[in-house]
C-alpha cells in the first residue's frame, strides 16, 4: 500500500514563505513523476508543479519564479519550496505521486496566506 503524507503547511503573512514535504513510502514503481496540486476555496484542483525522475520540471505560470519543486529521489521525498507567497496561494496543497501505472494521492496539508 502506498502512502503519501506530505507536511509543512500552515499559516503565513503576505510575500512570506513556506517548505512542503511529501514523503512517499510502500512499494510502487521507481520511475514516477512527482507533483503538487492545490485547490483554493470554491476552485478545482489545479496544477501547481511537477519533477519527473529525470528532474525536469514543470509550473503553473501564477507560481513559476516563486515556487520550487525538488525531490529526494533516494528518500522518496518531494518538497515544494513557496515563497513571495500571496495570498491567492491559499489552499489546500496536494501531493501527487505518478507511475506508468497509476497515480497516488496525499490527504493534503493547508496554506494559508494572510495578514
Amino acid at each position: 500500500q502506498v502512502q503519501l503524507v506530505e507536511s509543512g503547511g500552515g499559516l503565513v503573512q503576505p510575500g512570506g514563505s513556506l517548505r512542503l514535504s511529501c514523503a512517499a513510502s510502500g512499494s510502487f514503481y521507481s520511475i514516477y513523476t512527482m507533483g503538487w496540486y492545490r485547490q483554493g476555496p470554491g476552485k478545482q484542483r489545479e496544477l501547481v508543479a511537477t519533477i519527473t525522475s529525470g528532474g525536469t520540471t514543470t509550473y503553473a505560470d501564477s507560481v513559476k519564479g516563486r515556487f520550487t519543486i525538488s525531490r529526494d529521489s533516494a528518500k522518496n521525498t518531494g518538497y515544494l519550496q513557496m515563497n513571495s507567497l500571496k495570498p491567492e496561494d491559499t489552499a489546500v496543497y496536494y501531493c501527487n505521486l505518478q507511475t506508468i501505472v497509476r497515480g497516488y494521492w496525499g490527504q493534503g496539508t493547508r496554506v494559508t496566506v494572510s495578514s
